[in-house]
């Protein structure tokens, strides 16, 4: 179940980096896989300056939003 969760979280966050983030959406599949790359670094950023999203999903549905917004704008560098 974890995987599926995990799959989940990355989708919407994904999406709503996608809509955040203007012009740096990359189509479904590609901010999927960015919203899951993006719940990593999201957490990992979050242990460096020691927040904590408190909540289990919701948590980790703005860890991964957060961290999905920092891939997208680091990818929409290399877009242009």
């Amino acid at each position: 179940m974890g995987i599926i969760l995990s799959i989940i979280v990355g989708a919407v966050a994904g999406w709503l980096a996608g809509k955040i983030m203007r012009g740096g959406g990359f189509g479904f599949l590609i901010n999927l896989l960015l919203g899951l790359v993006g719940g990593a670094v999201g957490g990992w950023l979050f242990s460096l300056l020691g927040i904590s999203a408190g909540g289990e999903l919701i948590g980790q549905i703005i860890t991964a939003v957060v961290g999905a917004a920092v891939v997208l704008w680091i990818a929409s560098l290399f877009k242009k």
